[in-house]
């Protein structure tokens, strides 16, 4: 039986795991080019001279020197006009640096183990072997020595059981068959023998028990296993990860360059649909009571129908459906009222997904191109083609308006003091926060007049301030969300800056609806419905 202690502890290794698939190769290349050398010789240093001194991308170096302070070993300073940040060494910082050659083994391995096949597996196997002998570390009379080598191993421990748990589970490894009882290698790979190889090594991790060439799940690895989506948008980025020396000091596209015009490349995209379907069903429930709420009045004041923008694969709008069927009183009355949907994405393929799997599941909805940033293009397009009011629909989305195209805001506002902390980049340019929040503001101006009747329905990911993560190490994914949102052209805000740019759009929460994810100053996820 899995103990309060025992879950707590499991999820606080989750969370160091995640903050070693990001932190591992974005610290090594730093230690590699000698930024971490130059650092601890200087004590402090500018942004601006260590992206001249080292011909780095100025924003995605930025970006890795953060996530250090987030992990406890720096400390970050923004100039008041958000003209330059400065990175001052800590008591941490000279113990962590001189450990990042540990790192080498996995950032080789995430470089390699683009397929996880036969030398992947060698590979991995080498990598367990060192790591089984804590590279050599030995505790010490030095408290914050030992938890700084516990923390870096706790992430070479992540690079190694985060791609392996999500390979697995994405297999179906993590079948209730296997769940509930004893089975062999040869019941899940034609590869037995490799198999066992990594069963032993989960085996190591006491995630299963092996009796007479037999294995079976123990309390912890059923934890793991049953929260493998937990670690799959994480892992879904190793393909920009595997580019940190380019995106730090070469070609900043590197990783988007690896695609094509079918295929992503910074981001293996199947699997970040996998793991956030299974990451989010929480803040979804929050979602259906928001729903529930609004399809629950008269008639005469609610929605005539939803927009889903980034519509994704359809899910999201299935799911809402099935929930304003079953759970409302619209639901009652569909014949008379039949409820409009739409779903609007940028991508053609994911248009077509939506399509098919809406058909399959008998829901009829206009499913069309849209852009968030160009909400009256939608309008129109909507309003021409299908006689559809945009205003009259509830709109929703999950997770998307950080992950809008930048466009630069015209105009700029002149001496804004930005209260963000966050490390923004376009291409690696650094984008300074001031004009990040300009940017949102602006995004939510041109949605405000179509959203002022039925409202906004927003799950939104959030970051927070490094010096307040590095106090809650174990206890939040904020590192590895700042890491993969950062290097991937994404602007994710802490939460009291979001809200306030909503609210000079005049757009405001209902504080009785909505949620944030933790309830507290370690807040990632916000579900709110805003109205004007």
């Amino acid at each position: 039986m899995t103990t309060k202690k025992d879950y707590n502890l499991y999820r606080s290794d989750l969370f160091r795991h995640l903050d070693g698939i990001v932190t591992a190769p974005a610290a090594y290349a730093l230690h590699i080019k000698g930024v971490t050398a130059y650092l601890l010789e200087q004590q402090s240093c500018r942004l601006s001279e260590l992206t001249a001194g080292f011909t780095a991308n100025e924003g995605y170096l930025n970006v890795a020197l953060r996530m250090l302070c987030s992990q406890g070993w720096l400390e970050q300073s923004i100039a008041t006009d958000g003209s330059d940040i400065t990175y001052t060494l800590n008591d941490s910082s000279a113990i962590a640096f001189a450990l990042f050659p540990l790192y080498e083994e996995v950032v080789n391995l995430q470089k390699y183990s683009e397929k996880f096949g036969t030398g992947p597996f060698r590979m991995l196997e080498g990598v367990f072997k060192t790591f089984k002998n804590n590279y050599g570390l030995t505790a010490t009379d030095d408290v914050l020595k030992n938890s700084i080598q516990e923390q870096i191993l706790k992430h070479i421990e992540g690079v190694i059981l985060g791609p392996t748990l999500v390979y697995l589970a994405m297999g179906g490894m993590f079948h209730k068959y296997f769940m509930q009882a004893s089975f062999k290698p040869e019941e899940f790979h034609q590869n037995a023998e490799n198999f066992k190889r990594v069963l032993d090594i989960l085996s190591y991790f006491e995630f299963f028990t092996a009796t007479n060439g037999t294995y079976q799940f123990t309390e912890k690895g059923l934890f793991y296993a049953k929260r493998a989506s937990a670690y799959g948008v994480t892992v879904s980025y190793i393909p920009t990860l595997r580019k940190m020396d380019e995106l730090l000091f070469g070609n900043p596209t590197a990783a988007k360059d690896a695609g094509d015009g079918n295929k992503e490349g910074h981001v293996d995209r199947a699997m970040n649909v996998w793991g956030s379907g299974g990451a989010h069903s929480s803040y979804f429930k929050v979602v259906d009571e928001i729903i529930i709420h609004l399809f629950n009045k008269p008639i005469e004041e609610q929605p005539k129908g939803i927009l889903d923008m980034g519509c994704g694969n359809g899910a999201f709008l299935t799911h809402l459906f099935n929930v304003i069927e079953k759970q409302t009183l619209r639901g009652t009355m569909l014949d008379e009222h039949p409820l409009i949907l739409v779903g609007a994405d940028y991508n053609a393929a994911a248009l077509q997904i939506t399509k098919d799997n809406l058909v399959q599941a008998e829901i009829w909805a206009k499913v069309v191109w849209g852009d968030i940033g160009d909400p009256e293009r939608l309008a129109k397009d909507l309003d021409k083609n299908y006689g559809v009011a945009l205003g009259e629909l509830l709109n929703v989305r999950s997770f998307l308006d950080h992950n809008r195209i930048w466009k630069a805001p015209q105009p700029q506002t002149e001496a804004r003091v930005s209260d963000s902390t966050g490390a923004y980049a376009y291409e690696g340019e650094r984008i300074p926060n001031h004009l990040v929040e300009d940017s949102l503001l602006e995004h939510f101006e041109r949605w405000a007049p179509y959203v002022s009747k039925f409202g906004l329905l927003v799950i939104e990911l959030h970051t927070v301030p490094p010096e307040i993560t590095a106090q809650h190490i174990g206890k939040t994914a904020v590192t590895a969300y700042d890491a993969t949102h950062g290097f991937s052209d994404q602007y994710i805000l802490e939460v009291p800056v979001f809200s306030n740019m909503l609210a000079k759009a005049g757009l405001h929460p209902d504080k009785r609806l909505g949620q944030k994810f933790p309830n507290s100053e370690l807040a990632s996820v916000t579900v709110n419905l805003f109205t004007r």
